[in-house]
Order: C-alpha cells, then structure tokens, then sequence
C-alpha cells in the first residue's frame, strides 16, 4: 500500500509540476524560473506539511507518503534544477548558473521556514 501511495503522489505532483511549467515559460527566458518557482513553492507546501505532522501524528505516516514523497516529490524538480545549472554552466553564463544556485536555495529554505512557522502559529491559534 505504501508503495501505491507514492506512485499516486507521483503522478499527481509531476502533473501539477507540468502545468505549473507551462503557466510560468516564457520564450527566451535565460534565468529558469518555471523550475524556480516550483521549488520554492515546493518548499513552502513542504513547511506547512511539517508544520501539521508535527501537530496530528496520523500525518507522519501514510499522508506523509502520499504527500511529501509523492506529491512534493514528484512536484519539485531537483534533477531539472541541476541539469538547467549544468546548461547555464556549459553556455558559459556562470553568473545567471550561480545566482540560480545561491537564491534557489536560500529562498527554498526561507520558504519552507515561512509555511512551518505561519501553519504553526495558525495551529496554535485553532
């Protein structure tokens, strides 16, 4: 069953990061938003998860297959991020390559902070 969880998650989140990407493209774009954004709005879901499992202990189970294996696993796009790097890198735009590392992930991280800490204090308040 929890195999079937993840590959549910899966196919939810990839489609959901596909049409995030067709919404946010635009031609001729140098910096790669659509997968920027998808991260860290996959970052922000992830701190609201967190956030709610650490209240509802029937969240750290089989939801959290479904939703943060699944569903955020298959929506955030860690491999598309390193291949994009990798492209800027080999074009020889190494300052769009770093600026897309460095904000990535500082912002990633500052995301999934805001959903954990915001879902937290809701929480605390219901």
């Amino acid at each position: 069953m929890n195999w079937l969880l993840v590959a549910m998650g899966g196919a939810i989140g990839a489609t959901l990061r596909y049409g995030a990407g067709l919404l946010i493209a635009k031609p001729q774009m140098m910096f790669p938003w659509p997968t920027w954004w998808i991260n860290v709005i996959g970052c922000l879901f992830a701190g609201i998860f967190f956030a709610f499992s650490q209240k509802y202990v029937f969240l750290q189970n089989e939801a959290r297959l479904l939703l943060m294996v699944g569903i955020l696993g298959g929506f955030t796009t860690f491999s598309s991020f390193g291949l994009e790097t990798f492209q800027l890198l080999k074009n020889g735009a190494v300052t769009i390559a770093l600026s897309y590392v460095i904000s990535s992930l500082i912002v990633g991280v500052i995301m999934l902070g805001i959903g954990f800490y915001l879902t937290q204090l809701a929480l605390a308040q219901a």
